[in-house]
């Protein structure tokens, strides 16, 4: 009952539309939800049966760490970018549905941008590649 009560509390906030940014990687351009505070970054893409062609989302955190992701209450498979400051993709990880095991950053990550498994690779986007549109997420 008692989490009833909370999953009733958050519902508004749940149901409240995500920012969205437009980023690029070479040609090819990201609809990314924006995840910048505790609460949206923890929810992520938990629950939801699919992402849009092209779409997925962006986590913005408060400073520059070895961030790390999982993928408890998540149904779909994912890649994650983790991005520096300077918006260069770091490193590139697969990571599974419903499970805790943790994915970090090879180095401080300022951002981290999920999408679809595999969206990355099948783009030959790689380590490196320095995404367009960071800059818009900057306070």
């Amino acid at each position: 009952m008692r989490s009833l009560l909370l999953l009733l509390a958050a519902l508004p906030a749940m149901l409240q539309a995500q920012p969205v940014v437009q980023l690029s990687a070479g040609m090819h351009l990201i609809r990314a939800e924006v995840a910048a505070d505790m609460a949206t970054r923890s929810r992520g893409l938990m629950f939801r049966k699919s992402l849009a062609p092209n779409a997925g989302m962006v986590f913005v955190f408060d400073e520059a760490s070895q961030h790390c992701m999982w993928m408890k209450n998540t149904l779909i498979p994912l890649s994650v970018a983790f991005v520096d400051e300077a918006g260069l993709i770091i490193n590139i990880e697969d990571m599974a549905p419903q499970t805790e095991d943790t994915h970090c950053a090879k180095r401080p990550a300022r951002y981290a941008l999920e999408m679809d498994r595999g969206w990355f690779a099948s783009r030959g986007i790689k380590p490196g590649t320095k995404l367009g549109g960071i800059d818009k997420l900057r306070p």
